[in-house]
């Protein structure tokens, strides 16, 4: 992000600020491909995002970003936007935003099923060993779908990155992904100066 936020300010030549950005996103893609592996095995330590600062925690989204609040930021951040791009990212973002409904709707079906998996017996101490069983194998199954919600939340979070950058100029594809970047930045030192603060007794 250094060498991109110098490119731009430097006003580089446009078919070598496109390497920057180019570079930008092939990185974001590795961490996407990473994360798609650490789901496979750990999809809780993905879900509640133990790797991130608490505050970021708390704008997390099914193991990431929101999709359409990052489409939000850029929408504030980029100027000279044509009516045609503007048309692109609102057209994007009503159709980002109806897909996380319905990942939403899909996680809270599953939450809701598990739940009454659980509770299916009752729930005295010590419990029917046979139904016990019977019901945490079903539990299990149903968890595993788990992994399903946030590799396709990823998906989404990759489609809408993509799109943008092919929405926007290069230029302007810098300056989203600065922008991006400096949110998330500004998000952790929100963190780190809560963490700090005077408590009092």
């Amino acid at each position: 992000m250094c060498e991109l936020r110098a490119a731009v300010q430097e006003h580089i030549p446009e078919n070598e600020l496109r390497l920057f950005v180019d570079n930008c996103l092939a990185h974001y893609d590795d961490i996407m491909n990473l994360k798609s592996m650490m789901a496979k095995s750990d999809v809780f330590h993905l879900v509640s995002g133990m790797w991130k600062s608490p505050a970021e925690r708390c704008f997390m989204w099914m193991g990431g970003f929101r999709p359409s609040e990052l489409i939000k930021i850029i929408l504030n951040q980029i100027e000279s936007l044509t009516e045609q791009q503007l048309l692109g990212i609102c057209g994007l973002q009503q159709s980002t935003q109806e897909a996380e409904e319905a990942l939403l709707q899909g996680l809270e079906a599953l939450n809701q099923s598990l739940s009454d998996t659980i509770a299916s017996d009752s729930l005295s101490s010590p419990p029917n060993m046979g139904n016990y069983m019977g019901q945490m194998a079903i539990a299990m199954n149903k968890l595993s779908t788990l992994e399903g919600f946030v590799r396709q939340a990823d998906n989404l979070r990759h489609q809408t990155i993509h799109r943008l950058h092919q929405i926007l100029t290069t230029r302007q594809a810098a300056r989203c992904l600065l922008a991006i970047a400096e949110y998330f930045h500004r998000l952790r030192a929100l963190s780190s100066l809560w963490l700090a603060r005077p408590r009092q007794d």
